[in-house]
């Protein structure tokens, strides 16, 4: 299971109003066990862009990046995980600033 031990959130700025709904940028710092497939002693970072139409969220995309070499790591997560991160971001999002 994901901890996370750190986050931010953004709203991201479409000027042009091209997308519909509104996207939040999180940073999320994992907190991982040494035997967790993920683990990197560089430490993970997710970055994910985060979608809200109206009642509904979903995330859009997502990126597993090394912290110290901000190298993107060519990895999944499970689907229990991206739930678990999509119910994340439906908490915070309204945290960022508009």
């Amino acid at each position: 299971m994901l901890t996370i031990a750190e986050y931010s959130v953004e709203l991201v700025k479409d000027p042009f109003q091209i997308l519909s709904g509104k996207r939040y940028e999180f940073l999320l710092d994992l907190e991982l066990d040494e035997d967790d497939e993920l683990y990197s002693v560089q430490g993970i970072t997710i970055k994910l862009v985060y979608k809200v139409d109206g009642e509904e969220g979903a995330i859009v995309n997502y990126d597993l990046i090394e912290k110290s070499t901000e190298r993107y790591l060519d990895l999944d997560l499970e689907a229990e995980e991206e739930e678990a991160l999509a119910a994340f971001c439906k908490e915070h999002y309204n945290e960022a600033e508009e």
